[in-house]
């Protein structure tokens, strides 16, 4: 009997400090998202006031405070409406995975590019990397296209650069599995892009929304913007677009 009581004291102490642990993980995670949506509010303001409206990049600005910023991702009716970044040779990949444009530590990170693509976008296929985070910023929003009339009304996303604005019909959106695409595919090898492509184009996903009648080939330029799901720790979400125009702006 007594030997039971301690066995389940054990229990009882190691089940507190899960529930201790956890708490102060939300806590933590709900001050974060708090502090970096104000963080991101105020250098957005700064740099591009009314950026929903006209996108009135000011890159001189927008550089000197960061010179790894190389262009500006936006999609109307989400919170996705913020600046790229890659990270400079000899600093990791995933050196804005929780630093912000000043490269303080900030929970929410940056949007962001490896190394491996161009920073014109001309690859076969670009991938951007951004958190789901809870207070709906960064990536968080593009959980939207999950809603098939979301997904079926809002058909484009936009990429600027100076004097250039890139166009990309959104032509699919669903849940994939947490393999590098860029490591995992050689796009180099036309056959593997045009089985790449066409998995694009019929995922193998329950929540799967695809544009209709879309028609890739050996010179489309594919984004990919990449996040976590509230799921599996293995599974991101990805939306997907094709460039369909490159203009420009002045």
């Amino acid at each position: 009997m007594k030997s039971k009581k301690i066995i389940w004291g054990i229990v009882f102490f190691i089940a507190m400090l899960v529930i201790a642990g956890a708490t102060c993980f939300i806590v933590l995670h709900f001050f974060s998202d708090n502090d970096s949506k104000d963080y991101i509010k105020s250098t957005t303001a700064s740099i591009a006031p009314n950026m929903a409206e006209n996108h009135n990049i000011d890159w001189n600005k927008l550089h000197k405070k960061n010179k790894d910023v190389y262009s500006w991702i936006y999609i109307p009716d989400t919170k996705v409406d913020y600046a790229v970044v890659q990270p400079p040779k000899g600093e990791n990949d995933l050196f804005y995975l929780d630093k912000n444009l000043d490269k303080d530590y900030e929970f929410a990170g940056s949007i962001f590019s490896e190394r491996m693509n161009k920073k014109d976008y001309s690859d076969p296929v670009t991938v951007l990397y951004g958190h789901n985070m809870l207070n709906g910023s960064m990536f968080a929003t593009l959980h939207k296209f999950k809603q098939h009339k979301f997904f079926k009304k809002h058909k484009q996303m936009y990429v600027y650069q100076p004097n250039r604005r890139l166009t990309y019909k959104i032509y699919s959106a669903y849940t994939y599995d947490d393999r590098h695409i860029m490591n995992s595919f050689d796009f180099s090898d036309s056959k593997t892009l045009k089985q790449y492509q066409k998995s694009t184009l019929k995922p193998k996903a329950l929540d799967k929304n695809v544009r209709k009648k879309t028609i890739l080939d050996s010179n489309s330029k594919i984004l990919t913007l990449s996040t976590c799901t509230s799921g599996a720790s293995n599974t991101r979400y990805l939306v997907q677009g094709v460039l369909v125009k490159d203009e420009r702006t002045h």
